[in-house]
């Protein structure tokens, strides 16, 4: 099959909407993050209320997304996808006015829940339909890329523009605003005519949530993947909580220091989305094992950076391996995935993504209050190399082909050891149980 090229996805009109969708989701996603979190500080004067704003939009919808997504991805995606996204800008709509006088903590908490696992079903269907469109005609990998440019570039410009609209007209306006984007992502979808569906299985929600949770635990790599990348999110999001801290105090900056910290490392993503777009000849397994062990690089170089230049510096070499790591995570989820199972198994994947930092944040606040921020980071970053390591040791290395997926059975780690996320050639292959890579 010809290898695709990275605008032959865009030549479909379907994919070109989705993937506009995918770009202003994500804008409205950090303009109702900032705009939130201000809302919530400025009325209660309590980080305790903020922390609980973030619990309600990331644990309690990773708990709920997956039975949701069971229930959505069987309605064809042209009408579903609008539908969730009129949801969220309808939730986002009842945030404005409790903005105004109306405002009550659990109601906003409440809604940003209700947010919050309607963002992460629309992505995990988002991405399944990505699949069925693009995966036939071998374009997955290049769709993916595309789909990574838009996110780490609305990610990287999101936080400003969103601060800019927040203090210049308020947060009931830009939270209105954000409703209104998420009513145009709507419109854009409603429009693009037939999307493709795979076809879920018959049956009640109960049973489709449990058949998805059967298929990942049968497939020891796509199980042992999604493990590793849960864990890696613990330490990626350890320094999150600190890194204020870090700028100010141990870097001796200002907000200014701190905001150009935090430029460097979206600098990094972008860096690293192009690195993905044009690495589309490497093996999946390589980019992740480089990736991840850029991010640890980038913790440690910051751990032991004397200055703000040189943090600037290590920030934009993790950031590079954060733009590569995620999308890479994702291509390898949905190539050892099934058409049937690609919305249930990336419902798991974008949980954990929303859950696991949760547990950082607990992780790195205790570290650093223990310590100090830089052995946050220090610590940050071995936890990441050491996951890098230990995964590339107790997964296999060779990715199924698409019509191994459905038959892929359990890898019996006693009997055979294969080096998934280390390069070929640099371990040997493991051929019977006297040559156990150990």
């Amino acid at each position: 099959m010809r290898r695709s090229r990275l605008i032959d996805p865009l030549k479909r009109p379907q994919f070109r909407r989705l993937a506009i969708s995918y770009g202003v989701n994500e804008l409205g996603d950090w303009m109702g993050i900032v705009a939130l979190s201000v809302l919530v500080f400025d009325r209660t004067g309590s980080a305790l209320a903020t922390a609980g704003l973030f619990l309600g939009t990331k644990f309690l919808p990773a708990l709920i997304a997956p039975i949701l997504v069971a229930k959505v991805e069987q309605p064809p995606p042209r009408f579903a996808l609008p539908v969730i996204y009129c949801g969220e800008a309808a939730a986002f709509g009842a945030l404005a006015l409790l903005a105004g006088n109306g405002f009550f903590l659990a109601g906003v908490v409440i809604l940003a829940a209700v947010d919050g696992t309607l963002a992460l079903t629309g992505r995990a269907l988002t991405r399944a339909v990505v699949a069925a469109l693009l995966e036939p005609a071998g374009e997955l990998r290049s769709g993916n890329a595309v789909l990574n440019v838009a996110f780490t570039g609305s990610a990287a410009i999101g936080p400003g523009i969103a601060g800019l609209i927040v203090a210049g007209f308020g947060v009931q306006s830009a939270l209105l605003l954000d409703a209104a984007s998420f009513y145009v992502i709507a419109a854009i979808l409603l429009t693009a005519g037939s999307l493709p569906q795979a076809q879920a299985d018959p049956g009640r929600v109960r049973d489709r949530v449990g058949a998805g949770l059967s298929y990942i635990r049968e497939r020891a790599i796509l199980r042992r993947l999604l493990f590793a990348q849960g864990a890696a999110f613990i330490f990626f999001a350890a320094v999150i909580p600190i890194e204020v801290i870090y700028s100010k105090q141990t870097l001796g900056t200002g907000d200014s220091g701190y905001g150009l910290l935090l430029a460097s490392w979206g600098v990094g993503m972008v860096l690293g989305s192009i690195v993905f777009a044009t690495a589309r000849r490497a093996p999946l397994p390589v980019l992740l094992f480089f990736s991840t062990l850029a991010v640890g690089a980038g913790y440690l170089g910051l751990a032991a950076a004397p200055t703000l230049g040189l943090a600037c510096a290590a920030s934009v070499v993790g950031g590079a391996g954060n733009g590569v790591q995620w999308v890479s995570a994702i291509s390898a989820v949905q190539e050892l995935t099934v058409a049937a199972m690609q919305a249930r198994v990336m419902s798991v994947l974008e949980s954990i993504g929303a859950a696991m930092p949760g547990v950082g944040y607990l992780v790195g606040g205790l570290i650093a209050t223990g310590t100090s921020p830089r052995t946050t980071f220090l610590v940050a970053g071995i936890g990441v190399v050491a996951i890098a390591l230990v995964a590339a040791l107790i997964m296999g290395r060779k990715w199924p082909d698409s019509g191994e997926k459905a038959d892929i059975k359990a890898i019996d780690a006693e009997a055979e050891i294969m080096v998934e996320l280390i390069p070929v050639g640099l371990v040997p292959t493991a051929r019977s149980n006297s040559e156990v890579v150990s």
